[in-house]
């Protein structure tokens, strides 16, 4: 029944249209609401045009939430930030419930970007307070994007898709940020769709390459094994900076396509090292969100040949704290099946000695922002010391990252750290020469044996 229809009568057709224009949950409007508000508004103005804005918020980290205490608990935060919403917007301002965790609005009175930023602002910090839960609080920050009228479109349609592009930057650069569209970022966005075509394409044509840097002993110079490291080169864009193309992948949805053959492509060509020579290869946040990480490893390791007890993953405590309780399920599989755990860049998070308390770790690789300051900075001299000294109590191995001469070698080695790569032991290069750099390495080594013998 429509709401128009003539057999009803004129307080019906008024319910039904209410009905219509209403998030049910909520009771704030809807995106109907949102768009008859704009279409009036543009009317309004025909004659004497004005700039306004439109913004979406979206809350960050809800679904992990949703999933942990439930559809209730999400729908209470719903509400919630319903009601703080409509308390805090501006007169004449209208707020509605998108999609989901989705808010959109209308802002008469913002003309121009410096005025949004600052809209949003208030808006970010009025949702950052806790939530209440009953017999627990939980803390969301919000993201946002905001167009404004008519340098970002004309209508309804243009409007809202060019504030989803300035949410989707928002969304890209973390957490709680905001951002008001602007040709630039439309042409920053464009050419990251460009790119990510080009990179499932070269996923499919298997053009992705692995290089491999080598880990060294530092004790005495001897490979121990090599990490995995992703190369692409593109036919039109050249070299792509993996950098650049593993977070497009992350944030793009297909980071497991590109793990997966990165991992396999790595495994096949480990089988033609000698057999104490591990892999270490590195693991992404997405994939410790994701259960099936563990099993998904493990069939591919086993059906190319490789021991397990050579595979060694690196996992960042970033990648940890997105969502702890299934990163620890799939470290505490992947480990009873035989597998390495290493936290890598150790010292760049926030609770690093908590995270080496609640998980099993088996390595801890230093991050090279220590070590590359090692010998002109006493402070980062004496947080490597202490890293040492910690992981030599909890049986853990250390490897410093990014050593790129000899007197950070030097420095490394006299403090105690027993494993180290970086520039200094050898660049990242292709299987090929991966090859031919064992067989050197072998080479000398085995001369320097019969010449001390």
């Amino acid at each position: 029944m429509r709401v128009d229809d003539p057999g009803l009568s004129p307080a019906s057709q008024n319910e039904l249209q209410a009905l219509a224009f209403t998030d049910p949950l909520t009771g704030l409007g809807n995106r109907h609401r949102l768009r008859d508000k704009l279409r009036a508004l543009i009317a309004e103005r025909a004659e004497d045009p004005a700039p306004f804005a439109i913004g979406i918020a979206n809350l960050d980290g809800f679904k992990p939430i949703n999933d942990l205490f439930g559809p209730s608990s999400g729908d209470q935060i719903l509400c919630q930030v319903a009601h703080r919403l409509k308390a805090c917007i501006p007169d004449g301002a209208t707020v509605v419930r998108y999609d989901g965790d989705e808010f959109a609005f209308l802002f008469p009175l913002v003309f121009e970007r410096r005025s949004a930023e600052r809209t949003g602002i208030m808006l970010k910090e009025v949702l950052s307070a806790p939530y209440d839960l009953g017999d627990r609080n939980v803390r969301l920050s919000a993201s946002f994007g905001f167009s404004i009228h008519p340098f970002a479109g004309e209508d309804f349609e243009d409007l809202i898709k060019s504030a989803e592009t300035a949410l989707y930057r928002s969304k890209r650069r973390g957490r709680g940020q905001i951002t008001v569209y602007s040709t630039e970022i439309a042409e920053q966005m464009k050419r990251a769709t460009q790119l990510e075509q080009a990179l499932r394409n070269a996923i499919i044509a298997n053009e992705v390459e692995v290089h491999f840097q080598p880990i060294v002993d530092l004790q005495n110079d001897t490979v121990v094994g090599f990490e995995a490291l992703a190369r692409w080169i593109d036919r039109d864009l050249g070299f792509v900076s993996p950098a650049v193309f593993v977070p497009l992948a992350e944030e793009r949805g297909f980071i497991d396509a590109l793990s997966e053959t990165l991992l396999r492509k790595a495994a096949e060509a480990a089988l033609s090292w000698p057999q104490e020579l591990f892999l270490s290869f590195n693991l992404s946040s997405a994939q410790l969100m994701d259960p099936s990480t563990a099993f998904n490893i493990l069939a591919i390791i086993n059906r190319t040949g490789l021991d397990l007890r050579r595979l060694e993953l690196e996992i960042t405590e970033t990648a940890m704290m997105t969502d702890p309780e299934t990163a620890h399920k799939i470290v505490t599989e992947l480990r009873s099946a035989g597998v390495r755990i290493a936290l890598d860049d150790f010292g760049t998070g926030q609770s690093s000695l908590s995270r080496l308390r609640d998980f099993a770790f088996d390595k801890v690789k230093i991050d090279r922002a220590f070590v590359s300051r090692i010998t002109s900075d006493s402070a980062s001299e004496h947080i490597v010391k202490a890293i040492i000294a910690m992981c030599r109590g909890l049986e853990l191995e250390v490897v410093a990252e990014g050593i790129e001469d000899f007197a950070e070698a030097l420095r490394l080695k006299a403090l105690g750290c027993g494993l180290g790569q970086g520039y200094f032991y050898g660049r990242p290069v292709d299987a090929e020469a991966t090859l031919d750099y064992i067989a050197r390495k072998y080479v000398d080594e085995g001369n320097r044996e019969k010449a001390t013998a």
